[in-house]
């Protein structure tokens, strides 16, 4: 079993905050990670990994792959010529059994990109002992101002981070307080 850090909580008032701290994740994230995003429809997954995915700098628009299941986002090269990892966005909303999972065949991409996978609690933690589980909780509303309708960009959402393996121990997550040290008191 493995070891799991202590979550942590950020408050994102709204789309464009939660975009904002996918892209401040990225950074931190390298080939082989695994991110399991859970949350009711409308709280902001596909918006978060939105924000990986500029953050990470691949190419197309990270767009829901609800349909076409999963899509793969090559990396472009970065000013230097390097390339970060690929990102692997993957939607199991409509999948039905483990079987349909494992055909998705994401172990032979894990190791050579950042794999994202909506909807994906209770599915996919067998791939690895390290991942990051991030739930989405948004309050039903988000009216726009003066309209009648949901907003998809309005309205705050609570993001919980649960770091699980010995990858995430110690990594100092965004919006997370700083450990201090003697030194530093």
């Amino acid at each position: 079993m493995s070891a799991a850090a202590e979550p942590l909580v950020v408050r994102l008032p709204d789309a464009d905050a939660t975009r904002a701290w996918g892209r401040a994740l990225a950074p931190l994230l390298r080939a082989g990670d695994l991110l399991v995003l859970t949350g009711d429809l409308g709280a902001g997954k596909t918006t978060l990994t939105q924000g990986l995915g500029a953050g990470l700098g691949v190419r197309g628009q990270v767009a829901s792959p609800t349909f076409v299941i999963a899509r793969e986002h090559p990396a472009l090269p970065r000013t230097d010529g390097t390339r970060g990892p690929a990102l692997v966005h993957v939607d199991a909303y409509r999948l039905g059994s483990l079987d349909e999972v494992e055909a998705l065949d994401l172990e032979s991409s894990l190791d050579e990109a950042v794999t994202v996978v909506e909807w994906g609690e209770g599915w996919v933690e067998g791939l690895t002992d390290d991942r990051l589980e991030l739930r989405l909780q948004r309050p039903h509303g988000g009216l726009a101002p003066d309209a009648d309708v949901q907003d998809a960009a309005a309205g705050e959402r609570t993001l919980t981070v649960q770091g699980v393996g010995a990858r995430w121990a110690g990594v100092a997550l965004p919006g997370a307080p700083v450990p201090t040290t003697t030194e530093d008191a």
